[in-house]
């Protein structure tokens, strides 16, 4: 019998992913403890390439920030971004005058559009304990009727996004997260209105699957013509389909088939992406994709002209007091906690 598995290649950085996803990359950053601006001690910056840290020195980095660890404003348009924020917290601020705290379980699910400049920091609010930062980033691409659309964020609070727990005949749990797609009774929240998943017809998924060491669990099919991935990014090795895959790998796998998992003797975590092909053409340059080189030539013209709405904040990455929460301030004005 023919397996199910189409292809296993390792995970580099970022990881590779297929239509209609961009990107995906995977963050784990074990800060240490927060100082009076929510950054490392400036003792412990020292040796590292500040502005372009992506060293993983001591276990974390500084990416392009110079005080707080992350991404000071930089523009997009074209296309989505969706933040699984799973550990610690993000700051956001936008050229649009929208703000938000996210962390510990919640989603961001932002349409660039016609254009955003946004700002992600990882403050470290604690000031007395470690501050462990992980999230995935996913680019979801936009079809071309829809690039150009207006920016939107939807956040989706850890209590909001389904979660279930499976149990196999030896007693082993299973626990499925969906932030895209629906299974079993779970639904996610709804996705931002102009992206390709707001469409149940091109049946995207995000999923994060944790299986106990030894547990036993059956992916369902999808459908044909889809692409589906799951990757393996925590663990000592699982059996796919009958075979056996090795941590740090994505396994690409026939929709249309049921996919078993066998876990080996540590607990493994797994990301699955999905998704029916946008199948247009595709031109990026940086935090710009479009579906013609000239699009991306007019993109920068009027990222020059106008920096997508300008930049209404003092700082190029503004961090929340410490005290804040988790909130988000809208475009619109709207504000909401969880």
């Amino acid at each position: 019998m023919s397996s199910a598995i189409e292809r296993v290649s390792p995970l580099d950085f970022p990881w590779e992913t297929a239509d209609p996803f961009l990107f995906c990359v995977h963050h784990l950053d074990r800060y240490p403890e927060g100082n009076e601006l929510m950054g490392p001690d400036p003792a412990l910056l020292e040796g590292r390439p500040i502005g372009n840290d992506f060293s993983g020195k001591d276990g974390w980095s500084m990416y392009h920030g110079d005080v707080v660890p992350g991404f000071p404003q930089h523009p997009h348009r074209g296309f989505e971004t969706v933040t699984l924020a799973r550990q610690g917290f993000i700051d956001h601020t936008d050229s649009l005058g929208a703000r938000a705290r996210f962390g510990h379980g919640d989603v961001q699910w932002m349409t660039a559009g016609k254009g955003i400049v946004h700002s992600e920091t990882f403050p470290l609010v604690n000031e007395d304990k470690p501050n462990t930062t992980e999230l995935f980033q996913i680019w979801l691409n936009l079809p071309g009727e829809h690039k150009m659309v207006e920016p939107h964020f939807a956040m989706f609070w850890s209590d909001d996004v389904p979660k279930k727990t499976f149990t196999d005949d030896d007693g082993n749990e299973t626990t499925l997260t969906i932030v895209a797609g629906v299974f079993d009774g779970l639904t996610p929240p709804s996705p931002p209105p102009k992206s390709w998943a707001a469409d149940e017809d091109h049946h995207v998924a995000i999923w994060t699957l944790k299986l106990d060491p030894n547990a036993t669990w059956t992916a369902p099919a999808s459908v044909e013509g889809v692409n589906r991935s799951f990757y393996v990014f925590e663990g000592q090795g699982i059996t796919i389909d009958g075979q056996a895959v090795p941590n740090k790998r994505r396994v690409e796998v026939d929709p249309t088939s049921q996919i078993e998992f066998v876990n080996g003797s540590a607990p493994s975590e797994m990301l699955m992406l999905q998704g029916k092909p946008i199948a247009e053409p595709v031109a990026q340059q940086g935090p710009f994709v479009m579906n013609h080189p000239g699009e991306i030539r007019q993109a920068m013209l009027d990222f020059q002209k106008t920096r997508f709405g300008g930049w209404p904040w003092d700082e190029p990455a503004p961090v929340h007091p410490r005290d804040e929460g988790r909130f988000a301030v809208h475009i619109d004005g709207r504000q909401e906690r969880p």
